[in-house]
């Protein structure tokens, strides 16, 4: 079983950072990528920005240019360096992990994690 946490959300005003992290663990034998997204109240889920095993990233244009992700294979870990922060970049985020293989080398259904809350007040 595979299980993914996410932290370091919080309040923050605008303009404001904040660096959100996210770990898988569990019987990982190798995750292809690694992506966050973020739901606002009444509004659908949105990717954010994704990262590759190799480091390819990308990103919505909504966030281009004010966020970073980057990655530590290490440590199934994926980090979302926020900078510059809005009011409309609140959000509950979520981090999801693709392409998943367990111990046994059989990929596995992408698991999410339950989500941090990021608040950016005017």
């Amino acid at each position: 079983q595979v299980q993914v946490v996410e932290s370091g959300g919080g309040l923050v005003q605008a303009g404001g950072s904040l660096r959100l992290s996210c770990t898988a663990s569990g019987s990982i034998f190798s995750i292809n990528a690694m992506a966050w997204y973020r739901q606002a109240p009444g509004k659908q889920r949105e990717l954010v920005a994704s990262i590759s095993s190799g480091g390819s990233t990308d990103y919505a244009d909504s966030v281009r240019g004010r966020f970073t992700i980057s990655r530590d294979n290490a440590k199934n870990t994926v980090y979302l360096q926020m900078n510059s922060l809005k009011p409309e970049d609140t959000a509950v985020y979520y981090c999801n992990a693709r392409g998943v293989r367990n111990l046994q080398r059989r990929y596995i259904s992408d698991p999410w994690g339950q989500g941090t809350q990021v608040t950016v007040s005017s």
